[in-house]
């Protein structure tokens, strides 16, 4: 009996031999090939855009005026109801139509999108199925057109990445390709919708990639030109919140105080992003804790909506909370709305009415309603400190717009899109230092009341769990030398069972090379029980191996153990020797999985 602590790879006759290149069951489809598919996702993203707003524009128009018409202007207040005080009866008519779809067709469209799409990164391969694309189009319309307090964004990213994920299945390539054309059709899609080609590159690079390199970020960035161009025969080329143009640090003390405003800002809509989130997810739990038929519960908390909605005309002259909600921020930009207490009403009826469509079962997107609460706070923070310093001359739309990109960052943990998004929806680069400024304050506060974002969220509380951002692959840093267990036996085959009997786990070495006449035969681990086999067999010696050289990377390393179905790696002085002396070390899932926890811990 033999200790060693040395380590390479080797193979013998009957060892599993698969060549370390080319390991992978799909081959990669070359860089051209990505960039036309994503044209081709891009082409989708912008056309799905456009149609999805005028599915919008046709259920608002049969709701509210029982007319047919495709006509959709997100940006300006709609006309009280032809129905009166029957508009309570609209988002309830919307809610039964929303749960046939989704209670019929695909459960997975019910909600706000961008965690079914991060869940199928993540988990499933990038793999979406197609019928999500027409089921999250419909309940997503139907929901915002029959005046659910939910956005635009979450369906429409569920829209994009559907097709880009059945374009991927649909065409051979390896799943890390297909995850690339889910993240392209997210950002097309978002692009499209907010002509914010930047944005929505943003987005998917810190919500739906894997990892960034030249060749994902390639695919993204040509899915979001193609998708925003053609949106914009569509909406024109002005940004979503046409506003006058802003003067923030012509005079620099008022600079300073809009910069030294938005701390307190940034803070405490980190606060409230924090309540924000837990409050969705809080009414979710209620309803389904209340209402065990489904049907029920959507018409309850929509039958609410729709008082709410009511209320608003009656006593408001618009309905200010149901919708995106677009026409309202609109009017805070422009300083039309500036009544502390009238927008303090509005950030409690839009925070109510968005967790009563949501926590309900509606289908919609937070990104909208999060922006009307920002862009609300924010202006109501500003007139107060206004109010309390009238000589900081602090501008209130400032604040506002800073606000907008505070929520979004402490909502959704996206914080470059956040900045890039308020930028380009908003088409003025003088609000850019408080926009940061209140995105960092925001971000941090909500991560230390609330670790997960909403997305996220969502995804933990199925048991999952979800990077919080890119990381830096540093397994990829691995070679089978770092990685191999150099605490190893080399047995004589004829001694293996006595070798067994006087081991234990607790023990090193933990892995014995069945030697016969100095070629190696096999490996005994401890997932093969060598005592609990019949006498005068040797089924229990793992035969299936695989050798590499300790140069070999981590990926390489993966793709073989992949290909080959193997479980036991040696590594060798030369892969050509067939001499167990020339075995340098043992690798195993168990090595891999250390590895990995390591990398985790540094990372973190």
């Amino acid at each position: 009996m033999v200790s060693m602590s040395q380590t390479t790879n080797n193979q013998t006759e009957g060892a599993a031999t698969a060549p370390i290149e080319g390991a992978s069951p799909n081959q990669p489809l070359n860089a051209s090939i990505m960039l036309i598919l994503a044209v081709g996702v891009g082409i989708f993203g912008g056309f799905s855009a456009i149609a999805f707003k005028a599915i919008i524009g046709f259920f608002r128009n049969l709701f509210f005026y029982g007319e047919l018409s495709l006509a959709f202007q997100p940006d300006i207040h709609i006309a009280p109801s032809t129905w009166g005080a029957g508009v309570i009866l609209v988002p309830v008519v919307g809610a039964i139509i929303v749960n046939w779809i989704t209670e019929r067709f695909a459960p997975e469209t019910r909600g706000h999108g961008v965690p079914e799409v991060m869940n199928a990164i993540y988990f499933s391969q990038g793999r979406i199925r197609p019928s999500v694309v027409i089921a999250k189009a419909l309940t997503s319309a139907v929901s915002i057109g029959s005046g659910g307090s939910v956005g635009r964004e979450g369906p429409i990213v569920q829209i994009g990445s559907a097709f880009g994920s059945s374009l991927g299945q649909l065409i051979t390539m390896p799943a890390r390709q297909r995850v690339v054309l889910v993240g392209a059709g997210a950002a097309a899609a978002v692009a499209a919708t907010f002509n914010a080609p930047i944005g929505g590159l943003a987005f998917a690079m810190e919500l739906m990639l894997v990892s960034i390199s030249a060749r994902t970020v390639t695919v993204v960035a040509i899915a979001t030109v193609t998708a925003t161009y053609i949106g914009r025969f569509y909406s024109g080329l002005h940004p979503s919140f046409d506003v006058p143009e802003l003067v923030v640090f012509e005079n620099h003390l008022v600079g300073f105080y809009s910069l030294f405003a938005c701390i307190p800002l940034g803070a405490l809509i980190g606060v409230i992003s924090s309540g924000f989130i837990r409050s969705i997810y809080s009414f979710e739990d209620w309803f389904e804790y209340r209402f065990t038929n489904s049907y029920v519960r959507h018409v309850s908390g929509m039958a609410v909506v729709g008082v709410m909605l009511y209320g608003f005309i009656v006593y408001t002259g618009q309905y200010h909370i149901g919708g995106v909600g677009y026409p309202t921020i609109l009017d805070v930009l422009r300083s039309i709305l500036s009544d502390p207490l009238f927008l303090a009403l509005l950030f409690l009826g839009k925070w109510l009415a968005t967790a009563l469509t949501l926590g309900s079962g509606a289908s919609g997107g937070v990104f909208a309603p999060s922006l009307f609460l920002g862009a609300i706070f924010g202006a109501l923070f500003g007139n107060l400190v206004l109010m309390v310093f009238p000589a900081s001359g602090v501008d209130p739309v400032v604040l506002a717009i800073a606000g907008m990109g505070g929520m979004i960052a402490g909502t959704t943990g996206a914080v470059l899109t956040a900045v890039i998004m308020v930028f380009e929806l908003t088409g003025d680069y003088a609000a850019m230092l408080p926009i940061i400024a209140t995105v960092s304050f925001a971000y941090a506060v909500r991560s230390a009341i609330t670790e997960e974002s909403i997305y996220t969220l969502k995804l933990v509380r199925r048991g999952y769990s979800v990077p919080h951002g890119l990381q830096a692959a540093t397994s990829h840093l691995h070679s089978a030398g770092t990685l191999m267990n150099t605490e190893f036996d080399l047995i004589d085959v004829q001694l293996l069972r006595q070798w067994e009997a006087t081991h234990t786990p607790e023990r090193a070495p933990r892995y014995a090379i069945a030697v016969d006449n100095d070629t190696i035969d096999g490996v005994v681990h401890e997932n093969l029980h060598l005592l609990s086999a019949p006498e005068n067999t040797d089924w229990t010696i793992d035969r299936n191996f695989l050798r590499v050289t300790s140069e070999t990377s981590w990926s390489k390393l993966m793709r073989s153990m992949h290909a080959s179905n193997c479980e036991v790696v040696l590594v060798m002085h030369d892969d050509n020797s067939q001499r167990a002396t020339d075995v340098l070390g043992v690798i195993t899932p168990r090595e891999i999985s250390l590895a990995s926890k390591e990398d985790a811990y540094l990372m973190h």
